[in-house]
């Protein structure tokens, strides 16, 4: 039973970020935004509803260690796992507003991530309150120099047909595609933790490896068919976004409902360094040797580096 929900959650996956990748192009012609923007907003949010959901339902359950796994394990993903396959798949051109705009936020957050647990082991309400207020003048900003930039931005390579969907089928489409990404999650979560729990794993180890690969596949399946469907932006922009947001919404709301408390050392002490290495090597990446670009190898580059992280995790 484990292994069909895993089989069906690939699936709906699949289905939910074409979906949720075509009416995202689409609803960045009728806002007048960037295709990166929509990527690190729309995108961001709808894939990271399962992180959400995970997280607030195992603090709620008591399983604080699953919440910080869950968003930590997540954000290693979706850099190592999900933005390596996908630049193996189709390398992927840098925006100049990763690196000056939307990879400090990223690098902000998650230093603000370890500072607050490094305090006195707890995310309190006040500090999910300030990474809420954090989310909100990021959006503005992002929108801001968004609209400053659109005249510029070249929409070439986008499917011109979509420009003249209406407002009701992007609704639809965006319906379609959060709610089968979100059944896929949960159910892809499902299978992985009784797999895992049957092997008596830790919960830490569990929400740091197989929660967080889970949670992270709606990011895959929506960049690896933005990159295959050449839309970049919206790929990259989706990672960093996925990323911001499960720091800033996924904890924030989770602290303010239920203040999360740190249970394993490890997580402090192991899992948080890997993430804040894997955010950075990026700028290096980004520019070594060829600059503004995420070659195959780079990719390659970051599998191999997920992969040590998943052994070195079970191990």
């Amino acid at each position: 039973m484990s292994v069909l929900y895993i089989l069906l959650g690939f699936t709906l996956l699949v289905v939910g970020g074409e979906y949720l990748v075509r009416s995202s192009v689409a609803l960045s012609f009728k806002l007048k935004l960037s295709k990166m923007v929509i990527g690190l907003t729309v995108v961001s949010f709808a894939t990271s509803a399962p992180e959400l959901l995970v997280s607030l339902q195992a603090a709620l359950d008591g399983h604080s260690d699953i919440s910080l796994g869950n968003v930590i394990g997540s954000n290693i993903a979706n850099i190592g796992l999900v933005l390596g396959v996908t630049a193996v798949i189709m390398p992927l051109a840098i925006d100049k507003d990763f690196y000056k705009f939307n990879w400090p936020v990223m690098m902000l957050l998650s230093g603000a991530l370890y500072l607050f647990l490094l305090n006195d082991k707890v995310i309190s309400s006040l500090e999910g309150i300030m990474l809420i207020s954090a989310l909100v003048v990021y959006l503005y900003l992002l929108i801001r120099r968004a609209r400053l930039r659109a005249k510029s931005e070249d929409e070439g390579s986008v499917n011109g047909a979509l420009a003249m969907t209406s407002g009701v089928k992007i609704i639809i489409w965006l319906l379609i595609g959060g709610v089968a990404l979100w059944g896929g999650s949960e159910l892809l979560v499902k299978g992985a933790v009784e797999i895992a729990t049957d092997l008596g794993i830790s919960e830490r180890v569990i929400a740091v490896t197989m929660i967080a690969i889970g949670t992270s596949v709606p990011e895959l399946a929506a960049s690896v068919i933005a990159a295959l469907k050449k839309e970049k932006a919206i790929s990259l922009g989706n990672l960093i976004g996925s990323n911001i947001f499960n720091i800033a919404s996924v904890l924030g709301l989770t602290a303010i409902i239920q203040p999360i408390g740190l249970n394993d050392p490890k997580v402090l002490t192991a899992d948080i360094f890997w993430m804040l290495a894997f955010a950075a090597v990026l700028i290096p990446l980004a520019f070594i040797p060829k600059r503004f670009v995420f070659a195959r190898y780079k990719g390659l580059l970051l599998v191999i580096g997920y992969a040590v992280f998943v052994a070195l995790a079970f191990i």
